[in-house]
């Protein structure tokens, strides 16, 4: 009795630690969990968040697509592209997570300090969107992206004005600069089944910053803004 008492206050408390970060009430509580939990600390796919990441990345890549094709109806694709990839980047997802609280509910290794610098809380953002897909559906899934994501941390119009190409911009300040900027693969491995890709952008022999992602023009991407805001350029 004292310990289905204990048991349901706990998961109380997990319930409202995740209402006050995500601003939704769960309603498989272990799909949550699961969400939030980085393989540091659960090993087997079953218990981390990869498989959910891989979900919910395809779920919000659809979402933004969708949102995109109506709010800019005479616009080409390849602006449509970019603008996706402007708002799902991993860089810009992790930065969300972070600003939305994620941090203070995800289960990762404290001590890895290679952590520390990675993206693992957009990571986790994307496996929370895989699993409130589970939980909630697509509309609803839709609806709170759009409510707790997009619209108070995505700012389109601002996006519109940003130059995507941040590879190229570092490689201008390096030539100008008298700089040797190189962009070397520094991993290349599998993730829930997906090729995943770490690419280090060096200046002058020195690695500047790291990129990771599914491939290697994101993960460079990735690895210029963090070099760039590194450089404070």
């Amino acid at each position: 009795m004292l310990k289905r008492l204990f048991s349901s206050k706990k998961e109380s408390s997990f319930e409202k630690q995740v209402k006050n970060v995500l601003g939704l009430k769960p309603g498989n509580d272990l799909l949550y969990r699961t969400a939030l939990s980085h393989r540091s600390v659960r090993e087997t796919p079953d218990e981390n968040n990869e498989r959910l990441e891989y979900l919910g990345d395809a779920i919000l890549s659809a979402i933004i697509a969708d949102y995109l094709f109506k709010r800019y109806p005479y616009k080409g694709e390849g602006f449509l592209t970019e603008m996706r990839s402007k708002m799902v980047n991993r860089q810009q997802l992790n930065d969300i997570a972070l600003k939305m609280g994620l941090k203070k509910i995800t289960l990762y290794n404290k001590f890895d300090n290679s952590l520390k610098s990675s993206q693992i809380f957009g990571n986790t953002l994307e496996a929370v969107i895989g699993a409130v897909y589970l939980d909630k559906g697509y509309l609803k899934t839709k609806q709170w992206v759009l409510k707790q994501i997009l619209m108070p941390h995505m700012f389109v119009d601002d996006l519109e004005l940003v130059d995507i190409n941040l590879k190229n911009k570092l490689i201008g300040w390096a030539s100008k600069n008298g700089k040797v900027l190189s962009f070397d693969l520094a991993e290349e491995k599998i993730e829930s089944g997906r090729r995943v890709f770490t690419l280090s952008a060096v200046l002058d022999g020195e690695i500047l910053a790291q990129g990771k992602a599914y491939n290697k023009k994101d993960a460079s991407q990735v690895a210029a803004q963090l070099a760039i805001e590194k450089l404070g350029l």
